[in-house]
């Protein structure tokens, strides 16, 4: 029985492992589009950096969770605000007054959530057994 769980454990960590490399994969060619999208249009716009700093954030995130075993949250908290800002870039002609302080104010949600994790965390630091970082 003992055997079948470490079986089994092994098997789960493998499947996650090959997870891992299949987004970070799919992200590396994103990234691949996108520059190739920027050098056929031969310019650069901001919501074009953005989209590369979201693909980075998710490189790290994957560097992150393979190093350490652990995600933390603050990660697709930022990737979350910067997609945020990207989607008020591109579309902010075409959004009516409420949309924009509905998006803006999701932004700000997310920053003031990632304060509070901040503090959290440094007012109330996990203990190494807990599983904190």
């Amino acid at each position: 029985m003992n055997d079948m769980r470490i079986l089994g454990s092994q098997l789960l960590h493998g499947l996650q492992y090959l997870g891992l490399m299949i987004v970070a994969l799919a992200t590396l060619v994103a990234v691949g589009i996108e520059v190739n999208t920027m050098w056929v249009a031969q310019t650069v716009t901001l919501a074009d950096l953005l989209l590369l700093f979201i693909y980075l954030e998710v490189l790290a995130m994957v560097a992150i969770y393979l190093q350490s075993g652990k995600l933390p949250i603050r990660i697709p908290l930022y990737i979350s605000i910067v997609a945020l800002a990207r989607y008020l870039i591109l579309d902010m002609k075409g959004m009516d007054n409420l949309r924009l302080i509905v998006v803006a104010g999701a932004a700000l949600v997310l920053a003031l959530t990632i304060l509070v994790i901040r503090f959290g965390h440094v007012r109330y630091p996990y203990d190494k057994d807990e599983g904190g970082h």
